[in-house]
This record gives structure tokens, C-alpha cells and sequence, in this order.
């Protein structure tokens, strides 16, 4: 779930989309970690780690807080969040003062709807059999990774907290303070920090696994922030550790139109009011992005919300390419099952061989040579 500009000069709000997840707010390059309390199981998982909650200890030039949240899914945002008028429904985050806990009424968006509102966030993209994080865990376990789980961009910790229930040890990472405060309310168990996407630093070898869902990793918009990304993962695994990621298929749209130009409509209720979002993707061929306009309307009266994000088109070559330059070995690279996909994942789904469809499935092994 985080925003960063996507190297282009464009204004983008980088809205993580579940496709059904959490979420999370990207700064700029380099690694920043740091944050807000602690709860709990969660607060002494992340002192059995040797990190402190809310703050992984970022280093490196950069290592600050960062601006503006941004959801829709599960991580990222990046700078020149685009947001057009006023939001005035309740909300209904849980408790005074804790992001999740009691009823507050916004009268404008500060960053990104969903991402500030985590409540609203799941009512929007509810998962109640954790499809994503059951298929993360299969992942794992058939390519034997060992305990310690970094769920990079966990936004509301559903993710986290069922890798945590299947013995895991979780760290769950966003940008999003919202996000953080209600993964810890809501989702405890995991250690949630907070921690940028484009760089971050947890120490050499702190996990086993760096898991990555709901197109997260296509935050990274330019090649630089790619690098980051995967050169953290490099330094925070340890030899032989998986990085698991599920994402859009930029192969998809060579050719084909049909997620193209037509508006999608979703509609759900929430609280008693009903909701309703206008989704309009397009593609970006110079800047090698999917944008997406969204425009949010309620049955209450509240004036009309638009927000603008984009994904990476990153196609599955370019990918292995990537992978390769930071010492990673790609064990799977298919279009499904997964969780995303229709059909969707089911428990002992064999991974397919193509990867033609508009989703993309990893597993990559972190290589034990010098790099």
C-alpha cells in the first residue's frame, strides 16, 4: 500500500489495491523505517526480532518519514497523490485517537481513502478465507522456507496475521500509520514497523521470506526503485530465502483492451450508506505504467472523491531479468491459479506454465553466491 513519483514528472498517487489487500504509503528512495507503538504479542514478537515496533531501524540517506498514505489495496503510494474533493462521511475508524477504533468524520481526504480509512478499506475488499495469504503460505511451505516472514507492504495485517497463525514469525511492513494502527488493533500477533517499499533495512539476514501481494511490488515505477526494492530483499534475506510475490501481468495488455477504457463499477454498503467506485485504467506507454482513475460517490450526499494511481507494466522477461541482476533464482513464474485469478487458488493447485493471463505468481530463491 505507498506514493512516490513514477519518474516520469506525471502526478501519481500510487492507491495500493487489493485486488484485495492491505495497503501502504511509499516515500522516497532509500530506506525509511519508522513509526508509531506497539501492541502486545506483536510488540514482543518484534523484541524477540531485535526490532522495535514501528520503527525497523531504516538506515541509509533518506531514512525519515514519509508522506502521504495511499490504499486501495495493499502498500504503496508515492508522491503527487491527485485527490479532488471533499470526503465528509463517517468513517467509522475504531477507538479516540487509534486509526481503526471509533466512529471520525473526515471532511477531506488526507491521502488516500481507503488507505486512511482501513475500516472502510476491508468492507470494500473483504477476504474472509485469507485466499491470498493461504496461497502465500502454500507457497512456503512447498519450497520448504524456514520461519521468519517479512510481509513487505501488509496494510491492515490480514495477510500477516494468518502467516503469524500458521507459525510463522511476521513482521509486517507499510507506510501507512492508519494501516499499522489497525493491523495492530485488529490483526495482532505479527511485529507491524513501518518501512518503505524503495528501500529498506531490517539488517543482513533477518527473514527466510519476503513476501509481496496484490501487485505491491509494481509501486516500483522506475528502475531505480525496482533495484531498491530488490536489493533490500536481497540484504534482508538469508541464503536460500524466498521472495513470493503476486501482481498484474504486463503482458497482458500487449494486444488486448478488454480491462481497457470501460469504466467498472463496484458498489457495496458499509455503516448503512452505500458506496460505489468508478474504476477507469489506461495505458501509459512512455512512462511503461497502468493508470487508473477512480471516482468515489456515497449515498449520503458526500461530494465525489478522485484519485489517481498506476502500476508498473512489468513483463514476465523483464522480470527474470531483474531477478538475475540481484542473485535470485526464479523457481515459478506463472499466470495461476492464484488468488486473484478466475478460477481462483484452491488448496493443492498445481502452479501453471504460462504466462499469459493478466496475473503473475513468483517464487524466487535468493542465490548463496556473492553479489
Amino acid at each position: 500500500m505507498m506514493p512516490a513519483g513514477a519518474g516520469t514528472g506525471a502526478e501519481v498517487e500510487v492507491e495500493v489495491e487489493a485486488e484485495g489487500a492491505g495497503a501502504g504509503d511509499i516515500g522516497a528512495r532509500g530506506a525509511h523505517v519508522q513509526g508509531a507503538g506497539a501492541h502486545s504479542a506483536g510488540e514482543r514478537g518484534c523484541a524477540a526480532r531485535g526490532l522495535h515496533a514501528g520503527d525497523a531501524g531504516a538506515s541509509g540517506a533518506g531514512a525519515q518519514g514519509a508522506g502521504a498514505s495511499d490504499a486501495g489495496a495493499r502498500n504503496v503510494v508515492a508522491s503527487g497523490t491527485e485527490m479532488r474533493g471533499p470526503w465528509t462521511s463517517d468513517v467509522g475508524v475504531s477507538g479516540p485517537g487509534a486509526p481503526g477504533t471509533g466512529p471520525a468524520s473526515l471532511t477531506r481526504p488526507a491521502g488516500n481513502l481507503l488507505t486512511d480509512n482501513p475500516a472502510l478499506y476491508e468492507a470494500r475488499f473483504p477476504d474472509p478465507g485469507r485466499l491470498a495469504g493461504r496461497w502465500a503460505e502454500h507457497c512456503l511451505r512447498r519450497h520448504g522456507a524456514g520461519p521468519r516472514v517479512l510481509d513487505m507492504g501488509c496494510g491492515t495485517g490480514r495477510d500477516a496475521a494468518h502467516l503469524h497463525e500458521a507459525g510463522r514469525a511476521v513482521t509486517g511492513a507499510d507506510l501507512s500509520e492508519a494501516m499499522l494502527g489497525y493491523a495492530r488493533a485488529h490483526h495482532p500477533g505479527p511485529c507491524y514497523v513501518r518501512a518503505d517499499l524503495h528501500g529498506f533495512d531490517f539488517g543482513p539476514a533477518a527473514f527466510d521470506a519476503v513476501v509481496c501481494l496484490d501487485s505491491s511490488l509494481l509501486y516500483c515505477h522506475t528502475n531505480a526503485q525496482l533495484d531498491g526494492f530488490l536489493a533490500s530483499c536481497r540484504r534482508a534475506l538469508a541464503p536460500g530465502g524466498l521472495l513470493v510475490a503476486e501482481m498484474r501481468n504486463g503482458a497482458y495488455f500487449l494486444g488486448r483492451t478488454d480491462l481497457l477504457g470501460t469504466p467498472a463499477v463496484h458498489t457495496f454498503t458499509w455503516q448503512g450508506t452505500g458506496h460505489r467506485s468508478t474504476t477507469t485504467l489506461s495505458v501509459d506507454r512512455t512512462a511503461q505504467l497502468l493508470r487508473r482513475r477512480r471516482l468515489w460517490t456515497s449515498d449520503d450526499g458526500s461530494p465525489p472523491v478522485e484519485q489517481h494511481s498506476a502500476w508498473r507494466l512489468l513483463f514476465p522477461l523483464e522480470l527474470l531479468r531483474f531477478l538475475t541482476a540481484h542473485g535470485f533464482e526464479a523457481l515459478e513464474l506463472h499466470d495461476g491459479p492464484g488468488p486473484r485469478t478466475e478460477p481462483a487458488w484452491q488448496d493443492g493447485s498445481a502452479p501453471g506454465a504460462s504466462t499469459d493471463g493478466d496475473r503473475l505468481h513468483l517464487v524466487a530463491r535468493r542465490l548463496n553466491s556473492t553479489h
